[in-house]
Order: structure tokens, then sequence, then C-alpha cells
């Protein structure tokens, strides 16, 4: 009939109050060109375990084989340690991918902003037109943070974002990439140092035309989601 065993994609849970919220992003921008999104920053954090299951596995074992060694996947308590990283991209280059210690706080975030994402962006868009995305975090939100950006307020303009849309920001689909690429090594990384490295050699090797074809997706992605009436989409 035409059925199969498949996975469920996997969304953020949406309320009606956070679709209104995306359907009102989608109109404001409706009307913006790949040449506006050019002149975005995407940034984010994301954290990269040192062991982690993520269910892709698959084994051929008889009914008495499920305790043989080579039937069984290991798992770790603590996931073996993790690594979190920083790091932004535009339509013109990746830019930097900074090591976090342990959570992201206001103060680390402020220190981010004004180092690098600060020189970027005026480099990137001297006449003050580029904007910087960053989600709803709660360090981002900080009042230190925000004064910084105030003082700083004719550098480049912050993008007002939707609270629980990963869909709509690209750089995840970099952090995918970065995430491919380490499953591929061989050997796996066996420690936090070693992964950190694996991190950032990812990073740097993601293809410009990748990144490219991203911010060049924006339109559609801002029509799915006025198609999707605010609702989760294919990306």
């Amino acid at each position: 009939m035409g059925y199969g065993s498949r996975r469920p994609v996997r969304t953020p849970l949406l309320s009606a109050v956070t679709k209104i919220k995306h359907l009102q992003f989608a109109q404001e921008h409706k009307n913006w060109t790949v040449e506006h999104w050019k002149k975005v920053m995407w940034s984010d954090e994301s954290r990269f375990q040192l062991h982690h299951a993520d269910g892709r596995v698959r084994i051929w074992r008889k009914q008495h084989e499920s305790m043989h060694p080579t039937c069984m996947s290991t798992t770790l308590q603590t996931g073996g340690g993790s690594v979190m990283v920083w790091g932004m991209f535009s339509w013109h280059d990746l830019g930097p991918l900074i090591r976090v210690e342990q959570h992201l706080n206001s103060t680390t975030y402020l220190s981010i902003v004004a180092d690098e994402v600060h020189p970027i962006t005026l480099m990137a868009y001297p006449s003050g037109d580029g904007f910087l995305r960053q989600d709803n975090a709660p360090c981002h939100s900080a009042h230190i943070v925000q004064e910084w950006f105030q003082k700083h307020e004719g550098d480049f303009t912050l993008l007002r974002w939707p609270p629980q849309s990963p869909d709509l920001n690209p750089i995840e689909h970099l952090w995918d990439e970065v995430r491919r690429a380490i499953r591929q090594l061989v050997p796996q990384p066996s420690n936090l140092t070693e992964l950190d490295s694996a991190i950032h050699q990812a990073w740097c090797q993601i293809p410009r035309i990748t990144f490219q074809h991203l911010v060049e997706s924006m339109p559609r992605r801002i029509a799915t989601v006025m198609k999707a009436k605010g609702g989760p989409m294919k990306y």
C-alpha cells in the first residue's frame, strides 16, 4: 500500500502564540530578496558530544546474540563530555568558531560580540547596513549586552528573531555539516581536545557554495512559513 517504516521528522513544539510570531516574522520579511539576506550575519551556539548515540546504528543478529560484544552499543552516562562552540557566518565568509567553556553567559557573550562580531561586521558592512541574527537566549537579552548594542546601534542592526525557529536559521545546517564530517572520521575523537580540533577543522572545510546556497534559501523559507501559517516546515 506504499507505507514504510520511517523515523519521525523532529520539529520544535510550537504553541499557538509562537506560530503567530513566526507568521508575523515571515510577513515582515516576505519582500526581502537574496540581496537583503546577504547582509545578515548568522550566529548561534551548538554543543557537540564526545560520544553521542543518535539512533542511526542498525545491526543484524540472531535472536540469542543480543548480549554478544559485537551486537552491543556502549554508552557513557554523561556522553563522555562535550564541547560547546559559538559560530557565525554570512554570505561573504565563515566567521570565527569560538569554544565556550561550560555555558555561554552574558559576560562571555558580550566579549564575543565586542571582540569578534563588531569588527567583522564593520569590515563586511562599512555603511552600517548589516544585520546580526541572534536567538532569544537569556545571555543575548541581558542588560549589559543590550546596553552595548544601544551604544553601537549605528554600526549594525539586530534582526528581531521569532522564538523556537531553528528551521528558519540556516546556520543549523552548518552544524549538521560539522557533525557529519566528524562521524566520518577514522578513528573517532577520543577526548575533548581531539573533538574540539575536529570541530574546527570540519568548520573551516565547509565549502563557500554550501553556506551561500543556505543564504539563497531564505526567501523560500519565508514563503514556506507563510504557507504553513507559522507552523513547522521541511527545513
